[in-house]
């Protein structure tokens, strides 16, 4: 197998995958002084559900009858609706996050999304990962550029410094459009992966990374190892999830556990990414059982296992979920629904005003629908994100995060507490 440069770097960026072939020999400590110093602050981890999930039987408007009135077969009775507000409710299969929106640790946003009036799954995803929607021009992700302007906010404090090679980390083959960028990102697929026992090509490694007269590469590949040698450190063969912290199988629960086995080592996570998909639900959709039902089961589970998991140190997370586009308010004739406009976003962590649904409701009738069809778009997704990146990161330059939206601190929805 051959080893060359391309194997270390990814779209401007540190990619670590999976791999037997790193040898345990080469374990440099060049990032050793910052292992914990950003171990201690806010964490953002955030969840895109691929396949743009139909908000509007995630969170219920089950007062609204025009609901009823458009989706005669994959509606959720009210009866079976986990009442949130009088007006809003979640899916019956969502009933792990009800305690944490009872203990006010989880909030929705409704009617949230992109303001882009694109269909298509591959162009909504790259607009909302680069956060610049309609423009696809954008080469970086919003998440990058928000620790790049953490850095800038920290520059000249004394607090920027040297970062762990885990400050971005994603569960993900590559490295998502949301991280792209040129602050360093590590994606894996799976923890349990990186066995790193001598193996024969040990010694192209060794020559690839001692000989060369790279620069690059030789920063590179001293994060990658280091990498490595914290991961070992941290023996993630031997974690075991907190009582009470049941994750579901399959591969969105496994990424959640995996990220909270990162988070606990302190290894300086400060930015985590992980996607669900199977959300495109266009046939047999369901109602409180089916297709979409098992989707939820699995992604609520998995939050409320991970929160769990996490135990006090829950209280300095920001987690927020987002999807490309919703679906259509009217079901479709397979029992589906279609690519839709608006959708909704949970915001989940110690710093939360949970208990509450955020944003305008634009309501479903006739006259209020998005090109006839869809529910409308009140609070652009951005909105979202930048409050968070402020409050949990401490980029305040939001300008540079999302270049050409005037974001300011009076255009939050004060979902987060300072």
């Amino acid at each position: 197998m051959p080893v060359t440069r391309r194997f270390f770097m990814k779209s401007g960026a540190m990619a670590v995958v999976g791999t037997s072939a790193i040898p345990s020999f080469l374990t440099r400590s060049v990032f050793a002084e910052a292992t914990t110093a950003r171990a201690q602050g806010k964490k953002l981890i955030v969840i895109f559900q691929r396949g743009a999930a139909d908000g509007l039987s995630v969170v219920v408007p089950y007062r609204e009858p025009s609901y009823y009135q458009y989706r005669s077969s994959i509606a959720i009775p009210q009866n079976q609706v986990i009442d949130l507000d009088g007006f809003f409710g979640l899916h019956p299969a969502m009933q792990p996050l009800k305690t944490l929106w009872e203990q006010k640790h989880l909030a929705v946003v409704h009617a949230a999304g992109s303001p882009d009036p694109t269909r298509s799954h591959f162009d909504a995803q790259d607009y909302m990962e680069s956060g610049t929607p309609g423009v696809k021009s954008t080469r970086d992700g919003w998440l990058n550029r928000a620790l790049a302007a953490e850095d800038a906010a920290h520059s000249g404090t004394g607090q920027s410094g040297r970062h762990s090679p885990f400050r971005a980390l994603a569960f993900s083959p590559q490295i998502p459009r949301t991280l792209e960028g040129p602050v360093p990102v590590v994606a894996l697929d799976n923890i349990q992966n990186f066995s790193v026992n001598p193996t024969p090509i040990a010694a192209s490694f060794a020559a690839m990374y001692d000989e060369s007269s790279d620069a690059i590469l030789h920063g590179t590949g001293a994060e990658t190892f280091e990498a490595v040698r914290m991961l070992r450190t941290a023996n993630p063969e031997k974690y075991t999830p907190a009582a009470g912290a049941n994750y579901p199988g399959g591969a969105f629960g496994n990424s959640m556990k995996q990220i909270a086995q990162l988070l606990k080592a302190d290894l300086g996570v400060e930015a985590a990414f992980a996607d669900i998909g199977g959300w495109d639900t266009h046939q047999n959709q369901g109602g409180s059982e089916g297709q979409l039902a098992g989707r939820l089961r699995e992604f609520s589970q998995s939050l409320a296992a991970f929160w769990i998991d996490m135990g006090d140190q829950a209280e300095d997370l920001t987690l927020v979920t987002m999807s490309e586009f919703g679906r259509t308010v009217h079901q479709n004739g397979t029992g589906g629904t279609d690519h839709g406009h608006a959708n909704v976003m949970f915001l989940l962590g110690g710093r939360v005003g949970g208990g509450k649904v955020y944003g305008e409701w634009p309501g479903l009738a006739p006259e209020n629908l998005y090109q006839q069809r869809d529910l409308a778009i009140t609070t652009d997704y951005r909105r979202v994100l930048g409050e968070a990146v402020v409050k949990t990161l401490g980029a305040d330059n939001l300008g540079m995060v999302f270049p050409g939206v005037p974001l300011h601190s009076r255009n939050f929805l004060n979902i987060l507490k300072a």
